[in-house]
């Protein structure tokens, strides 16, 4: 620590994901749950988005879905914490000569530097919301996200899973301990993880239930379409199965199950990351 009052680097989210760098821009390709969270978001966003306009992307980090929405003719917006991320990202829409397209400003989720009622769709995927783990701190992200959206814009909004979190950690025994209060809350805070282990492995954070997402935006005044799991039935198992164990065309079989039920309530809930699909 750098001092009494300052959490470890991977305990505050914008310095976790300084120091993340590329790992963020690589991970939704480096596995096999890295793809099924790409694939799951970017096949919603394409039922759900409008067929062109201006779009907010909300906690974007290195640029993954504002290149995507770029690449397809969208005006983009995208608004990070990390700095470093921010620069990634810039880079990648260099690389891609998406600079017309696409924006990237530093800024937080909490006070959004964006003007009211000025995007056509907001997306705000990849779990940014579970990084605000005091409860009125997110509701007030909530409202910035209600704010930048035009009335009746889709919002997309993914978080991560409280169950596949929870799976994970049996794996863990410096969390055994914990586990039943992040069972009960949903909530990492450096509290919580220090008082776990002298080296904890992840910023803070809440985890979601997804009848818990429902209701938040609910609450923020949104009116909720679908929720999503975007890893089903492969959550947890897609982010440690090597591509090395798998022979050609096991992992369009594993695609098909989850795609099958992606939207299937018990699935929804068990998946590392849940997308809600909602209106303002």
């Amino acid at each position: 620590m750098s001092g009494n009052d300052d959490p470890p680097p991977t305990l505050e989210p914008r310095r976790y994901y300084d120091e993340y760098g590329r790992e963020e821009w690589d991970r939704l390709e480096a596995t096999l749950g890295g793809r099924l969270e790409l694939e799951g978001t970017t096949t919603t966003l394409r039922r759900y988005l409008p067929d062109s306009g201006r779009i907010l992307d909300a906690g974007g980090g290195a640029g993954r879905y504002a290149v995507w929405l770029g690449e397809r003719g969208y005006d983009v917006t995208l608004v990070d914490l990390s700095e470093r991320q921010c620069a990634i990202a810039r880079e990648k829409v260099r690389e891609r000569g998406l600079d017309g397209r696409v924006r990237v400003r530093r800024g937080d989720l909490r006070a959004l530097p964006v003007k009211t009622d000025a995007f056509d769709a907001v997306v705000c995927t990849g779990g940014p919301l579970s990084h605000v783990v005091d409860d009125d701190e997110r509701a007030t992200a909530l409202g910035e996200l209600r704010r930048a959206g035009r009335s009746g814009a889709p919002v997309f909004v993914s978080v991560m899973g409280r169950l596949a979190v929870l799976q994970n950690l049996v794996r863990n025994p410096k969390y055994h301990g914990g586990m039943a209060e992040i069972a009960r809350t949903g909530s990492y805070t450096r509290e919580f993880a220090l008082g776990q282990t002298d080296d904890p492995g992840f910023t803070e954070c809440h985890f979601f239930r997804a009848a818990e997402l429902e209701a938040a935006l609910e609450s923020a005044g949104f009116d909720v379409e679908k929720l999503v799991g975007l890893e089903g039935v492969a959550a947890n198992v897609g982010e440690r199965l090597d591509d090395a164990e798998m022979a050609e065309g096991d992992e369009e079989g594993v695609r098909e199950a989850v795609r099958e039920l992606r939207t299937d309530p018990a699935v929804v809930d068990w998946s590392n990351h849940i997308l809600a699909v909602a209106r303002v």
